[in-house]
């Protein structure tokens, strides 16, 4: 059994998609980022860059505990080998998924997370953040267009469906509230609606559905704790969730 450590973000939705793709047995443990649950000392054990999606394999023991692994790709990468699928353990073949995942870590997920972020709460804050939000736009604008390029004589972005894709595509859902029209990307467009289409994808999609807000109705103090945190600020977060405990 797997513990996911869990908000249906698209970091969240990479991990459920590779999840339900696999039909593996996991249990889903909410985060509430707003309330903070992130900064809890019994979260930051397992996550200490207090963020999610974490997993903990109960069927993997080190030194007589579970296995807990953070940071996405890191996860994608476990899961691919633990199952066997969507990670091919051959070169060039993981080299190639290595690089489409590494792109989408470092690059189409940060740069799509703050167009999110001045999209969806940044105006919840005072000042002009237009200059903000069309730089981190156009960037996106740019990353789609490297993967239509790639889109055009791939059908996957490493040739076969991997756990690249299962990475990328939950950062492509938003495309309209980003304010784009992703039929200007052909190759990109064919390649969302095929992933979209597939069962797992849709039901790692669904997971924590009902909790979604994209910022509506947001709190005063959720945005403080989300948006407005630093090393001191963490770590005494973390002293006052320790004596709740």
């Amino acid at each position: 059994m797997i513990d996911l450590y869990y908000a249906p973000t698209p970091n969240g939705w990479k991990i459920s998609i590779m999840l339900e793709e696999r039909e593996m047995d996991y249990k889903v443990i909410p985060v509430n980022l707003g309330k903070g649950d992130q900064f809890k000392p019994e979260f930051l054990k397992i996550s200490p860059n207090n963020r999610m999606p974490v997993i903990v394999d109960h069927e993997n023991q080190i030194d007589g505990e579970p296995l807990s692994i953070f940071e996405s790709g890191a996860i994608l990468m476990y899961l691919g080998e633990k199952s066997g699928q969507f990670f091919p353990q051959d070169s060039p073949n993981k080299e190639k998924v290595l690089e489409w995942l590494f792109w989408q870590v470092g690059g189409l997920g940060p740069m799509a997370g703050q167009v999110s972020h001045f999209v969806n709460y940044a105006p919840n804050f005072p000042g002009d953040h237009s200059y903000s939000e069309k730089r981190y736009k156009n960037e996106y604008d740019r990353l789609l267009g490297v993967m239509d390029n790639v889109l055009a004589e791939k059908e996957f972005l490493a040739g076969d469906y991997s756990i690249a894709d299962m990475a990328s595509f939950p950062w492509i859902t938003a495309y309209k509230r980003y304010e784009v029209d992703l039929d200007l990307f052909t190759n990109v467009r064919r390649w969302f609606d095929d992933i979209k289409s597939r069962p797992a994808v849709r039901r790692g999609i669904d997971v924590g559905k009902e909790s979604r807000s994209f910022g509506k109705g947001i709190t005063k103090e959720a945005l403080k704790t989300m948006f407005s945190q630093d090393s001191k600020s963490i770590s005494k977060m973390a002293e006052e969730k320790n004596k709740d405990l």
